[in-house]
């Protein structure tokens, strides 16, 4: 089932009415990212207002998420001994059938889901749609209700639940973002026709493309008339054929393994025809029949044929969309703060920790195209992460900053926002607004010099290639000429002189476009006064008194790094290790590596809550990304990236700080950090486009894990797809006005061609007429076919200019292509499948991103081969 967005809070209320003391706590199961941390304490903080007990437990992978359904969710079921309650997935589950991953709806038994309700809040797509459209525990079967729809719950319409529906009896509910309702109408029509359809087994033969064929077969197999001069049989001489011939007509029928239906009889009466009527047993085959012979029903095969064939059709409408990548979409923190919004319960915390959510997502590269490098678009006025909808997500909480923190009147200070300088204080002791800053695209520039901060910058590194001596030699000249010295830029951020970073930013505008850095800091443009649609790209800061002032960028990147590298900023060299152990079962291996996680987990949660914890976590993002500017110099330096058929390729082994990039995340953010550089080398040897019609050439990274004897592989998208579509709906607006001018010129056109053409043909008639008189006859064959060479002369004249018509159309049909549904999708989840299925490689798929996977270290050499001969961008 799926609750749609305007009914955000009907469940919450309900458990808010419900409860007592005697209720079982609500289970949060949590990923190990940063938005799901943010949604967890934004629902907790609700939870613990409405004195609603509930309990955590981070969720690491799929292994995980089943062990957790298997000792905490199944116990919980009035099947089972349990009292019911509440479950809450954030960011897991979403994409797999949780009713089996949980062991709520086990084989066998009727009652299923036992009370326990299962809220599924998520931002990966594809949906399983199992979940979406089904996932309820079904009425009891009578006379009139036998089939799925007719069993649904009472409130629940195609999946949806409406304002009559009554939580309580368990099931699986997702919270929709709008994507559902508005885009998956087909999906829905598609499943809940496959879910009513009777049990049929499909052998595989080819059932055509229309009943035609079928009537035309039947024709010549089941033709019971006589042929003309064939001795007339009687009645009993028709049943003894037909016992005889039918028998092995069965069995050729019945020769595949699957089960076949009864196939249809002649009948041995039939009551509108006479067995005396002459007519049924004429020899005449042209004979028609008798008017009271009614029309043949179609037989039982023919049924069949039509019943699987419409099967094969849902069935294909699911596979596309299941095959169509991954992709990410409204945050769910975003999802938790529309939650606290409609319970009238949104204050600063909760605000904050919706913007830290919402600007992990946008850091780490999770957009609609899956995780791939940041859609960057100069001629853009939005930047590209989650196109449209990520600019009105933005829009909207930089609304709720100026609601819930309205500017100070009155004292008569300039506040350094306003003047271009970010700010790096507290207004006062008391402090903890949350502000709007026009943040450059730096690294932790409250915390490191200037010249760290955007030498750790992937928007620098990218566009500057410092990864070369070059590149260094260019950042040093854009130092100069904004007038910074190499001492100055190298102390702390915070004591700079204060007239340099009052100068910082306009000194940014004016050199910035020298080295293509366009969208390095916010315009002029955007500093207008607090309305919609101004400040944007503009960054939020938060003060905690005079204890620290960051960013929520800055936050993002802390609580990032000690989910993925904790605290001990030691070498993963130190910490011991379990044997190495197969890949295809859960082994003991993987169990401690999920055991070493969960600790990271509430280190970062608690992060989120205390300041002087995430003061604390600073050397540790600081020690992550550096890094990850070593190793991306040294992989770009060395030229270490082979580019195979689909995809380009390198391998971290040899790198001192290779053991970090075991984990997927930090692993994920060093593809990213790479694959952004070479974006950009694609759009300056491609005039400014990238390739692969302008999806980007997807980038695949594995990093050795010795002691564990795997490679961990990420897969990551080229920098193109769909927030690059929707960041142009203004273009392509315009563009549907060019094209249809351009039609309208070109029928202008053609019809001046055809007056012209006609004017031409009746001057030269009449010129034909005067040679004519003029001439003698014997030249007469000789104008015929002068004439017959000039309509040739016009008729190709025309048809070359219809053919650039044709030309034309084409190009504007292949950009409308080009942002068909799943356009420039991750798709290395299902080509990772594919591969499993066609190789015998040892491969571990448990992450919640299916881009990452786990192969064993002496079979990536043969997965990298079949999986280069895969699709892996949509």
């Amino acid at each position: 089932m799926y609750l749609p967005r305007q009914l955000i809070s009907k469940l919450y209320l309900h458990l808010q009415n419900t409860r007592h003391p005697l209720s079982p706590p609500v289970l949060i199961l949590v990923a190990l990212e940063t938005d799901a941390l943010c949604a967890c304490r934004i629902l907790t903080q609700l939870l613990k207002h409405d004195y609603i007990p509930h309990k955590i437990q981070p969720v690491a992978g799929y292994s995980d998420l089943e062990r957790a359904g298997t000792e905490l969710v199944s116990p919980m079921m009035e099947t089972r001994g349990g009292a019911g309650g509440v479950v809450v997935c954030l960011g897991v589950g979403g994409m797999v059938d949780l009713g089996t991953v949980l062991a709520l709806e086990p084989e066998g038994e009727e009652n299923t889901f036992g009370g326990v309700e299962v809220w599924v809040i998520d931002a990966h797509r594809p949906w399983n749609l199992g979940n979406v459209f089904g996932g309820f525990p079904l009425e009891p079967e009578t006379e009139e209700a036998r089939t799925f729809s007719a069993r649904t719950p009472i409130g629940v319409n195609g999946g949806r639940i409406e304002r009559a529906y009554k939580p309580g009896k368990g099931g699986i509910i997702v919270m929709d973002d709008g994507d559902i309702q508005d885009e998956l109408s087909k999906e829905r029509d598609a499943y809940l026709a496959l879910v009513d359809m009777p049990e049929i087994e499909d052998d595989g033969q080819d059932l055509g493309d229309s009943d035609e064929d079928e009537s035309d077969n039947e024709d010549e197999t089941g033709d019971t008339s006589v042929v003309a001069g064939r001795k007339r049989k009687s009645w009993s001489d028709f049943d003894e054929d037909d016992d005889e011939d039918d028998r092995p007509r069965q069995r050729r029928r019945s020769n595949s393994s699957s089960p076949i239906p009864e196939s249809p009889r002649r009948p041995q009466h039939r009551g509108l025809i006479s067995l005396r009527d002459d007519a049924l047993f004429s020899s005449d085959a042209l004979e028609p029949p008798t008017a009271a012979q009614l029309p043949r029903a179609p037989s039982a095969k023919t049924l069949r044929r039509r019943l699987l064939r419409l099967r094969r059709e849902n069935e294909g409408v699911l596979r596309e969309y299941y095959r169509l990548g991954t992709s990410y979409s409204e945050p769910i923190s975003s999802m938790m703060y529309s939650l606290a919004s409609e319970l009238g319960r949104e204050d600063n915390d909760l605000l904050w920790l919706a913007i830290v959510g919402v600007t992990s997502m946008e850091l780490y590269g999770r957009s609609s195209a899956g995780i791939a490098v940041a859609a960057r678009r100069s001629d853009a006025r939005v930047s590209g992460w989650l196109g449209m909808r990520g600019a009105r997500i933005r829009q909207l909480l930089r609304d709720e900053v100026r609601r819930l923190n309205p500017p100070e009147i009155g004292n008569g200070r300039v506040l350094p926002e306003t003047t271009g300088i970010i700010p790096t204080t507290a207004r006062s002791p008391e402090d903890t607004s949350i502000r709007l800053s026009p943040e450059p695209k730096f690294l932790l520039i409250r915390h490191w010099s200037l010249y760290d901060s955007m030498l750790h910058s992937p928007y620098l590194f990218s566009r500057l290639k410092t990864w070369s001596e070059a590149g260094m030699k260019r950042l040093h000249k854009l130092l100069a000429k904004m007038g910074v010295s190499l001492v100055q830029c190298k102390q702390s951020y915070a004591h700079m002189d204060m007239m340099l970073k009052r100068e910082l930013r306009t000194k940014l505008l004016k050199y910035a476009s020298l080295y293509n850095l366009d969208e390095l800091v916010p315009t002029i443009d955007t500093d207008g006064k607090d309305r919609g649609g101004a400040k944007d790209g503009w960054g939020f800061v938060r003060s905690w008194g005079w204890r620290a002032t960051l960013s929520a960028q800055d936050v993002g990147v802390v609580v990032g790094a000690l989910l993925e590298v904790g605290k001990n900023t030691t070498s993963a060299d130190d910490l011991p290790a379990g044997p190495s152990q197969d890949l295809l079962g859960v082994d003991n291996n993987n169990q401690s590596q999920s055991e070493e996680w969960i600790p990271r987990f509430w280190e970062a949660y608690d992060a989120l809550e205390d300041i002087e914890a995430l003061k604390a976590g600073l050397p540790t993002a600081q020690y992550l990304h550096k890094a990850i500017f070593t190793t991306g110099t040294t992989i770009l330096k060395k030229k270490q990236i082979s580019h195979l058929r689909a995809f380009r390729m390198c391998v971290v082994k040899d790198s001192p700080d290779a053991t970090l990039f075991n984990h997927p995340g930090a692993l994920t953010k060093l593809a990213l950090w790479i694959g952004e550089a070479l974006a950009e080398q694609e759009k300056e040897a491609t005039g400014g486009r990238l390739a692969h019609g302008g999806r980007g050439t997807p980038l695949v990274v594995a990093s050795l894990d010795d002691k564990r004897g795997v490679y961990v592989v990420v897969g990551t998208g080229g920098g193109g797809g769909p927030d690059t579509k929707f960041l142009d709906r203004e273009s392509a607006k315009k563009r549907a006005e060019e094209k249809e001018a351009k039609a309208k010129a070109k029928e202008a056109q053609r019809r001046i061609k055809e007056k012209i053409r006609a004017e031409k043909k009746e001057a030269k008639r009449k010129e034909k007429e005067e040679k004519k008189k003029a001439k003698s006859d014997a030249g007469g064959d000789d104008d015929e076919e002068e004439d017959n060479e000039e309509d040739s002369d016009d008729d190709s004249d025309l048809s070359d200019s219809d053919s650039d018509d044709d030309d034309e159309s084409d190009q504007d049909d292949e950009l409308d292509q080009e942002m068909e549904r799943g356009y420039g999708l991750n798709k290395f989840g299902t080509a990772f499948q594919d591969v499993v299925a066609e190789t015998n490689a040892r491969v571990r798929i448990d992450s919640f991103e299916h881009c990452v996977v786990e192969v064993k270290k002496e079979d990536l050499s043969g997965f990298l081969e079949s999986l280069s001969m895969k699709v892996v961008i949509g």
